[in-house]
């Protein structure tokens, strides 16, 4: 597909119902072009802009703060571990990689059913009742006394957080037209980048609460972040919005615009629940290559980089002569870095319409930081591998997401495939923890780790053909068959077959 008719694709996200009924049948090229010309004209593109910014304002801040605090919940054992919980609850051999891997079998089997979940009910509702019970878990960690208390709390943390990271992606493309969503999704998934930095200063200042109130200081930081989720919890109560139809912060012009631009987004795709968009995620061989995908760039069977930074960095950074306060601190620009990337990429990606080139980038980025891992056992280039690391792997993870969801055509399909693409790629995560076993250099993991990358970029160069060779043959069905965006309702129930749709490359 090229550029320009993956642009033609993504400018009906503007049309309204007068503009597509003054269509004429003819080629699908002409009606794109009296398309583009009719955005034009009816259009105010800074006016566009000024909702969307409105949307941004109202919708992102919140949901990055959910997240920032579902991550920081999940990787909070790897500042714990430094900070003394290895020693205290005779974490002896592979003892903390098994509490580590158990979040993962309930995390990743839950995120189907949630998303569906989501979709039935208000996300209002939701997502707060999801983040009291992990909240609850997370708080009451603060009591493990020992190895198997630790595995059972872990466990129960990873199903009650399962539902947010697919959750709100899943939300945010109920918000926001393909085209836009990229930048969103990663603005919200930076807030896993800032959780990896301000985890780290925060464990930092904890730690000097060892034995207040009887407690450790690596209790302390269960207790006082799980007590944070709680709270914050409590007010997603009254400030998360559900759908754009009921949006107060929206004035009625503002309102019909947004569902407007989303039902021509999607090409007028069935919203409602039925089993058989369930089935269609389920049975599209295009989900599990977006799977596979994922799991190579940031769940991989035998590796995950982005959680790998997370769990492991500080004690990484230890392991190269550190003392345990200075790795904590020493974790932090790794993960700044991450930040500032994960939102110019997703800015870039929106702006340029693309999405496979950038995912490949961002491997080869993470590659590069991988080698010096691997080759350079000197404190400082070992350094400067992490932070190349974290630079190419988390801006990958946000626009591949972006990119499952913009090929997935209508809401619960796309909601269904969302989850598990990072469902089934979480599995890796339970393998991911036992690669880090050989300190200081830490080969095992490092390695298997660029394996994988490598195996997601040949995965990302196929979908890439794949779905250029399916926007071309729907391009000649629509031209044989004289089909146009005004029979788009002849398609509703198709999802992404519909030859009106058109994939993201």
């Amino acid at each position: 597909m090229t550029s320009h008719s993956f642009n033609q694709s993504f400018l009906s996200i503007t049309l309204t119902q007068g503009s597509t009924d003054s269509l004429r049948k003819g080629s699908i090229e002409t009606n794109f072009h009296i398309e583009e010309k009719q955005i034009v004209e009816e259009l105010n593109p800074g006016e566009r802009a000024r909702i969307l910014r409105k949307l941004d304002w109202h919708l992102l801040p919140f949901v990055s703060l959910l997240y920032m605090l579902s991550f920081l919940d999940r990787a909070n054992v790897g500042n714990a571990k430094v900070a003394g919980m290895s020693k205290d609850l005779h974490l002896i051999g592979f003892r903390y990689n098994i509490a580590a891997a158990v979040f993962f079998i309930l995390y990743s089997f839950a995120e189907v059913p949630s998303n569906i979940a989501l979709k039935l009910f208000r996300p209002s509702r939701w997502i707060p009742v999801i983040m009291i019970a992990w909240g609850l878990v997370m708080t009451l960690m603060c009591l493990v006394d020992s190895f198997r208390s630790l595995v059972i709390a872990r466990l129960f943390l990873g199903l009650t957080e399962a539902g947010l990271f697919p959750g709100v992606t899943y939300y945010i493309s109920l918000w926001y037209p393909r085209s836009e969503q990229s930048k969103r999704i990663a603005i919200f998934f930076s807030a896993a980048t800032v959780a990896g930095a301000f985890g780290g200063l925060l464990a930092y200042g904890i730690e000097h609460m060892e034995g207040v109130g009887g407690l450790h200081g690596w209790q302390w930081i269960f207790l006082l972040e799980g007590t944070a989720t709680l709270l914050v919890a409590c007010l997603s109560f009254f400030f998360m919005h559900d759908y754009p139809e009921t949006a107060k912060f929206l004035t009625e012009t503002e309102r019909v615009y947004v569902i407007d631009m989303l039902k021509v987004d999607g090409n007028n795709l069935a919203t409602h629940y039925h089993i058989r968009f369930v089935l269609q995620a389920m049975k599209d061989y295009k989900t599990y290559i977006q799977v596979l995908i994922y799991i190579g760039y940031s769940l991989p069977p035998a590796a995950r980089p982005c959680f790998a930074i997370a769990l492991f960095m500080p004690t990484i950074i230890n392991e190269l002569g550190y003392s345990a306060t200075h790795a904590q601190l020493l974790s932090v620009p790794p993960f700044i870095a991450g930040c500032i990337t994960t939102i110019l990429v997703g800015v870039y990606s929106d702006k340029y319409k693309i999405r496979g080139p950038f995912v490949i980038g961002g491997a080869f980025v993470s590659i590069m930081g991988y080698i010096l891992l691997y080759c350079d056992g000197r404190a400082g280039m070992s350094y400067v591998g992490a932070c190349l690391a974290a630079i190419g792997v988390y801006p990958t993870i946000a626009v591949d997401l972006a990119w499952a969801g913009s090929n997935a055509g209508g809401d619960l399909k796309r909601g269904v495939a969302i989850a598990m693409v990072i469902g089934l790629g979480n599995l890796g995560g339970i393998c991911s923890s036992f690669i880090y076993i050989d300190p200081p250099n830490f080969h095992i993991g490092h390695g298997i780790i660029m394996g994988f990358l490598f195996l997601s970029i040949l995965l990302s160069l196929f979908a890439m053909w794949d779905y250029d060779r399916l926007n071309k043959k729907k391009q000649a069905q629509c031209q044989a068959e004289g089909i146009t965006y005004s029979r788009r309702d002849e398609f509703k129930d198709m999802g992404d077959a519909s030859p009106l749709f058109r994939y993201a490359i």
